[in-house]
């Protein structure tokens, strides 16, 4: 990575108390030149600056985090974000509540659409399989 801040450092622990060790180390892995600086730029921004926070719980970021990827489509990383409740707190009931409010304030089809990434998550991880 590039030059690593007193902040990355931070974001990292945040970053991998939330994903997981074997997450981000399969992240880390397949960096490339291309994207060393996004990485970076995320681990910094998103895990060191907002994460990292003090006043939200991790449960709460993780409630706020999936309503905004499910309102904004963002299938990959709310499926990531629904995974990472097993290290938030976040419960199945959370994740329903959000979604609820996702319908009314994002529209139905975004919430469909996330009821089944969220069903499929939570299939996966009962069978072992993440």
């Amino acid at each position: 990575m590039a030059e690593e801040s007193a902040r990355y450092h931070a974001g990292m622990a945040v970053r991998r108390e939330v994903l997981g060790d074997a997450h981000v180390d399969k992240v880390n892995a397949q960096v490339t030149d291309l994207d060393r600086d996004f990485q970076s730029f995320i681990t910094e921004g998103a895990w060191g600056s907002v994460w990292a926070r003090p006043h939200f719980s991790p449960r709460e970021r993780s409630i706020v985090t999936i309503a905004l990827l499910a309102g904004l489509g963002q299938h990959e990383e709310l499926a990531m974000h629904i995974r990472a409740t097993r290290n938030t707190g976040a419960t199945m009931e959370d994740v329903r509540e959000t979604l609820m409010h996702v319908a009314v304030y994002a529209g139905v089809p975004a919430a469909n659409h996330a009821f089944r990434i969220a069903k499929a998550v939570y299939a996966e991880l009962e069978a072992g399989k993440q």
